[in-house]
């Protein structure tokens, strides 16, 4: 591929700097996981511990501790619990989301619907919302709230409208645009504008949160579409076609399906509306996402809303913490390479 970022850390670094001026707050957040997941129904942290260690370095939480420090909080604990807020949410959100595609595996590993059934992980996910909302409840500040909340129903309007367009060839850009930026950068938005909001911070600061982690939100899901047509997916210890095999309509098979010519338009709608496939079919749909440049766009509008999302730091003066989550940027969009 040829579009290229430039930038003076690689992908990994730039996470693992953002990850370490956090680590003490993040320590404190991994602690809060442990002691709010706990119930005397067994099930219930096994399943949820199952499936919180496989979520990787915690970018969502992250960002809310990273945008509280940028914006000048000085507290100990708001930060922490919304941070934790914003990690059960996701969670929840994950084991739905496994539920409703049938995943048999999450990060390389056997999902919790497999290993425990469907029932259990849609009410381990129901324990999860609400242990969050529990923990916003003790917060106790409305704006924050109406946040978290608001972005709770939106993703769940997400889930349910990538389920009205699944397996639809006809889907549009637009539409799927919407999908994303409901289900995935709703999350980071939200998680991006705690911080500024419990350091006391001007709406405009808010506002600029906001739009760092929508964008940035935005570009992290394009990139996830891209890699799952990449042989980068590979070294990451995933198996490349997954969306492809259960007919998943994302951003790269949408430009490949307004290219085809009527014989391509017969494939996809073969190979993804009627899942009608064989060996010879992901070879063949990797070819046309080539042959009509469909990855190298996607990453294209990866790196416009890439290049928005830093934009929205501009107002913030100098600090470890701006040029740390200005690399994060450049970690999302760098992992496609």
């Amino acid at each position: 591929m040829s579009v290229m970022v430039n930038a003076p850390l690689g992908p990994e670094n730039a996470l693992d700097l953002l990850v370490s001026l956090v680590s003490d707050d993040l320590r404190q957040v991994n602690e809060t996981i442990i002691r709010r997941m706990h119930s005397p129904v067994v099930l219930i942290p096994k399943l949820a511990s199952h499936i919180i260690a496989a979520g990787g370095k915690r970018l969502r939480p992250v960002l809310t501790l990273a945008s509280a420090r940028l914006c000048g909080y000085a507290g100990e604990g708001r930060h922490v619990m919304l941070a934790t807020c914003i990690e059960f949410i996701h969670t929840a959100t994950l084991l739905h989301d496994d539920v409703v595609d049938e995943s048999a595996l999450r990060r390389g590993k056997p999902s919790a619907n497999v290993l425990w059934g469907n029932k259990a992980s849609v009410l381990v996910g129901d324990f999860l919302f609400s242990r969050a909302f529990e923990l916003m409840v003790e917060d106790g500040h409305l704006p924050v709230l109406a946040i978290l909340s608001r972005a709770s129903s939106v993703i769940a309007e997400g889930e349910v409208l990538q389920l009205l367009t699944a397996n639809d060839t006809d889907t549009t850009e637009e539409t799927y645009l919407e999908v994303i930026r409901s289900k995935t950068a709703a999350l980071f938005a939200a998680a991006s504008r705690l911080g500024p909001m419990v350091a006391g911070r001007p709406p405009e600061e808010e506002a600029a949160m906001e739009a760092y982690g929508l964008n940035l939100g935005m570009a992290f899901q394009l990139v996830d579409d891209v890699l799952d047509y990449s042989a980068r997916q590979e070294k990451l210890g995933k198996t490349i076609g997954d969306d492809f095999r259960e007919g998943k309509i994302t951003l790269p098979v949408i430009l490949g399906v307004a290219a085809a010519d009527a014989t391509e338009r017969t494939f996809w709608r073969r190979t993804l509306e009627d899942l009608d496939q064989n060996e010879d079919d992901l070879p063949r749909a990797l070819d046309l996402l080539q042959k009509h440049d469909c990855l190298e766009e996607t990453l294209r509008r990866a790196h416009a809303y890439g290049d928005t999302a830093r934009t929205a730091l501009q107002s913030f003066p100098d600090s470890p913490w701006r040029r740390a989550l200005l690399d994060v940027v450049t970690f999302c969009i760098e992992r496609a390479y």
